[in-house]
């Protein structure tokens, strides 16, 4: 794909605003007040997509609801990573047919990554008949259109065809209250790990213009949001589609040069584009944290080359050691599946060992779900799931007592931290995090929020540090 097939025309986006003021109008004959309901599932990006929607939703003059039930918009915004999350979307798809039966005017919508997957599509096509739009991550800029005609054809609408996809830039967006932001600097995804849907239902990495991510995160500096994530499938090959030369650390140093009292992190780091530079950038850089997450997944190299990972386990250590020796403060963290089809136990141990020799600070751990359509799904998985159990809890029990080994280390020590919002601790009623992302619930009043401050850290367990403000 060249550029010129990738940006959005500013004048398509324009489009889209005829058709939020056609449904607004719509709404206003009726003198109806009309209320939507967003559910997402699944990744950062999900919820940096979710916000746009929700965006649109008030353009169109929706206000937006937490009540299904009572809603006149329903709207799913669907993951596709794992197997839990697309039944727990089927079982709410489920659900909503007691609405639509009270409210045949209910229109429900179905979007995101599981709405991608054609043989998704065709089941909500056969089998859930009361939904009445589909479309996937590649359409979303083009839901007014889209919702719209439903509207005006009272008939089902599914755009869900293979396609590339591209850049809308100037589609509005409801953002959280609070400190904290996500910024899409680039969609898709060119890897095909063997075991991921990913790259089959987002299209290919397609990256950001520079400038547009630099005007929305300095936008959002000066709006006061203080903890800032830069998202992509995989932020490493950002600017690989712009022919240019600038890379993400080109990116992350620009960035850094805006004003103000903030943190800029990024997920999700492929280790195979992970480099000394990008590790020599953060260390330079004021404002991104020195944290990194950073995908291994398997600590054996067969299993990784039938993952398609492109990494040995030799690199990876190399990566984390280089990375350390440059932020000796670095906090690490990492993704693990565990019983990959065909994967040993000895193999499953390799994984467990290369956990204790890097000593991770926390772990995003998985046991293998297959994704159909991918091509480890056709791979023979002889191992029985009650295996794959034990080996799981003993990865477990190790980063379990790794991540309450480093924890303890923390206290009597003091820490600059970000008060992000209310705890559900009646003792410790606010919530804060480190530069290193690491929890810290503090005493205190909520006048703190979306403050830094320096609290003394007095106790921890496995998952959070505990702490007074000083």
């Amino acid at each position: 794909m060249n550029r010129e097939e990738i940006i959005i025309p500013e004048t398509a986006v324009v489009r889209q605003r005829d058709f939020q003021k056609k449904i607004r109008d719509m709404f206003a004959a009726r003198k109806a007040h009309p209320t939507a309901c967003v559910e997402t599932f699944g990744c950062q990006q999900n919820v940096a997509d979710g916000q746009r929607l929700m965006g649109m939703l008030e353009a169109m003059g929706f206000t937006l609801s937490e009540d299904a039930g009572e809603a006149d918009l329903v709207l799913l915004n669907t993951c596709a990573i794992r197997e839990h999350a697309e039944q727990r979307v089927f079982g709410n798809l489920g659900i909503l047919t007691h609405s639509k039966k009270e409210n045949p005017e209910q229109m429900i919508v179905l979007c995101g990554c599981m709405a991608q997957e054609e043989r998704v599509s065709k089941r909500i096509r056969e089998s859930y008949r009361h939904v009445d739009l589909v479309f996937g991550p590649q359409a979303l800029w083009r839901f007014p259109e889209l919702l719209w005609q439903a509207y005006e054809t009272k008939e089902r609408v599914f755009s869900v065809a293979d396609e590339p996809g591209g850049i809308a830039e100037g589609l509005p967006v409801v953002r959280e209250r609070g400190v904290k932001a996500w910024v899409s600097i680039m969609y898709g995804c060119n890897n095909f790990c063997s075991y991921c849907i990913v790259p089959y239902v987002r299209g290919r990495e397609r990256s950001r213009s520079p400038e547009a991510v630099l005007a929305e995160v300095r936008e959002l500096v000066e709006a006061g949001y203080k903890d800032i994530t830069l998202l992509g499938q995989n932020v490493n090959s950002y600017g690989n589609d712009l022919e240019t030369g600038y890379r993400f650390p080109d990116l992350l140093e620009d960035i850094d040069k805006i004003p103000g009292d903030y943190w800029i992190r990024f997920m999700s780091s492929h280790p195979k584009d992970a480099s000394p530079r990008l590790f020599d950038t953060m260390a330079k850089c004021g404002h991104v944290a020195r944290q990194l997450h950073l995908p291994f997944q398997s600590g054996n190299n067969r299993v990784l080359g039938e993952m398609n990972r492109r990494y040995t386990r030799e690199k990876y250590l190399e990566l984390i050691r280089y990375a350390r020796s440059v932020m000796p403060e670095l906090v690490l963290t990492s993704d693990v599946i565990i019983g990959f089809p065909g994967e040993t136990e000895t193999e499953a141990m390799d994984t467990i060992s290369l956990v204790e020799e890097v000593g991770f600070d926390a772990l995003f751990t998985f046991i293998y779900s297959p994704r159909p359509g991918t091509k480890a799904a056709a791979m023979p998985d002889p191992v029985p799931r009650a295996e794959k159990q034990k080996w799981f809890d003993k990865l477990l029990d190790v980063q379990n007592r790794q991540s309450a080994g480093i924890h303890a280390g923390y206290v009597g020590k003091m820490l600059r931290v970000l008060v992000d919002g209310e705890s559900d601790d009646g003792d410790f009623p606010l919530s804060s995090r480190t530069e290193g992302n690491r929890l810290v619930r503090l005493k205190g009043g909520k006048e703190l929020v979306g403050q830094f401050l320096d609290v003394h850290v007095t106790g921890s367990n496995t998952w959070a540090l505990y702490g007074e403000p000083v």
